[in-house]
């Protein structure tokens, strides 16, 4: 068995061993690339199961499951040759198939809003992962224990109404018009007045 890219797909084979004898498999040594940049190993990987990404977003039965299995550890081994290409699209795939979980999974719930932290967990999954037989369980099950104590990210309109109810967050903010960034105007109208009338040091 050939892998898409090259070499001896070893995933193939330890994806049917048993579970106690694929936690003894052990890969040979690979050396450390240099990062590298490649769509056409990408490419070659996503032609051949073009009509089964759809298993990134929706999984009717175990067929689906493992082929999203086998396209997933597929890109894995390309990036982990070094190609941050592959890097990238499996952080893309991945992104629908964890969206899903979010929704389904409430042990899952608690990484909503926490993107950059999701993608620096696929990253490290990509790095550390050997031969389990399934990259998304691995993911899932790295993502269930590191998102212990974890709150969800929510987010906020600033046309929803204060506490009040009289005004909304929008008319609290104003925006720097040379640096685009937010500020809370309320908040810096109060400090201007407090220092305009706080007495001079040597008098406190």
């Amino acid at each position: 068995m050939r892998a898409d890219t090259g070499g001896i797909d070893w995933d193939r084979f330890t994806r049917v061993l048993d579970r106690k004898v694929q936690r003894r498999w052990r890969p040979s040594s690979r050396r450390r690339r240099k990062p590298y940049w490649d769509e056409i190993e990408v490419g070659t990987v996503l032609q051949k199961y073009h009509d089964n990404l759809y298993t990134f977003i929706t999984q009717t039965d175990k067929a689906d499951k493992d082929m999203c299995d086998i396209i997933s550890i597929a890109l894995v081994r390309v990036a982990q040759n070094g190609n941050m290409t592959a890097t990238q699209e499996i952080i893309k795939l991945i992104n629908f198939t964890i969206d899903e979980w979010i929704e389904s999974c409430p042990m899952i719930l608690c990484w909503q809003g926490n993107d950059y932290l999701i993608h620096k967990h696929i990253g490290g999954c990509i790095r550390r992962y050997h031969y389990s037989g399934s990259f998304i369980g691995y993911l899932i099950r790295t993502l269930e224990y590191a998102g212990r104590g974890l709150r969800p990210g929510i987010a906020y309109s600033l046309d929803n109404s204060l506490y009040s109810g009289k005004m909304s967050w929008g008319n609290r903010a104003g925006q720097n018009p040379e640096t685009g960034e937010l500020y809370n105007i309320l908040r810096q109208w109060n400090e201007a007045v407090f220092l305009c009338h706080r007495p001079p040091s040597n008098q406190l």
